[in-house]
């Protein structure tokens, strides 16, 4: 797995080993990216929740993003984070939360402007976490909140403020894009 575009181009990326984790893959990152560089507006304060290798968090940095707040409750997978920043020379302008993400969104407290969710597949109750984020501070009137999420997990067209925009299915993955206030 590489750095697709920006000042990290190229980089591998470290996955970490013992732990099931599920990569986005080059062409759903890409994807991701191509949808946010025409509908996101503040790529200041990113939030990779779910975050694994760091692959989408670290992307944003690439592409610009000011700050990116990393959330993976697995030690091996914040491990794998910080080397990844390491390696691409990125972590000046990120955190890393060795959390759960619900833990996280009740201890983060500003808003973002970007919000990435690439959470297991598996995980039936993504749901929640997107209406819990929704009522949450860290959503503001102009964040974009992308959630990856296999085509059998049908998720609402709503949830609290945030509304669905669109969905893209690429193989084995969907992106769902929310927004506030946003209608399809």
């Amino acid at each position: 797995m590489r750095v697709i575009t920006g000042r990290a181009k190229g980089h591998l990326l470290a996955v970490p080993k013992g732990v099931y984790v599920r990569p986005a893959t080059d062409l759903v990152r890409g994807a991701i990216f191509s949808i946010l560089e025409n509908t996101a507006h503040d790529w200041s304060r990113v939030l990779d929740l779910y975050a694994g290798s760091g692959a989408l968090g670290i992307e944003a940095l690439s592409r610009g993003a000011g700050w990116v707040d990393f959330v993976d409750y697995e030690r091996r997978c914040c491990g794998i984070i910080k080397r990844n920043l390491e390696k691409t020379k990125l972590g000046a302008n990120a955190h890393v939360y060795c959390c759960n993400v619900t833990k996280a969104l009740s201890f983060l407290d500003k808003e973002y402007g970007i919000i990435l969710m690439d959470p297991p597949y598996a995980d039936v109750s993504i749901g929640n976490v997107v209406a819990q984020l929704a009522n949450s501070k860290l959503v503001g009137p102009d964040t974009v909140v992308v959630v990856t999420h296999s085509p059998r997990l049908t998720l609402d067209s709503s949830y609290g403020v945030l509304n669905l925009l669109k969905e893209h299915r690429h193989g084995d993955s969907c992106i769902s894009i929310y927004l506030k206030g946003a209608r399809t």
